[in-house]
């Protein structure tokens, strides 16, 4: 099974920005499409952002339209690694923030949580003055 372990979380506020990493561990990194996921308190699960394992369109990276302009999602693959980069955080950012991976494509949207195969634990993301 594929162990995914994300990091960077924190207490930020409004205004403020965080980078998010998620390592994946074994040697079939490059075959996955990792998506960002985020749990409010009290919530459901909800995507955020996804990235394809390669780019084929000239297009890769897909996001939410609450959060594009600014987060940026990008991947390290000789790292095994994903970033989510977010600026200028809001209130309502505050959750768990995991990562999950799925079969080589987002398909051109932000998957469902039920759409993804393995995921990490989470990091914890308070936004908060």
């Amino acid at each position: 099974q594929t162990q995914l372990v994300e990091s960077g979380g924190g207490l930020v506020q409004p205004g403020g920005s965080l980078n998010l990493s998620c390592v994946v561990s074994g040697d079939t990194f490059n075959f996955y499409a990792i998506g960002w996921f985020r749990q409010a308190p009290g919530k459901e699960r909800e995507g955020v952002s996804c990235i394809d394992s390669i780019d084929t369109n000239g297009r890769s990276t897909y996001y939410v339209d609450s959060v594009k302009g600014r987060f940026t999602i990008s991947r390290d693959n000789p790292k095994n690694t994903v970033y989510l980069q977010m600026n200028n955080l809001e209130s309502e950012g505050t959750g768990v923030y995991y990562c999950a991976t799925k079969m080589y494509y987002c398909s051109d949207y932000v998957p469902p949580p039920g759409a993804m195969i393995d995921w990490g634990k989470g990091t914890l993301v308070n936004v908060s003055s």
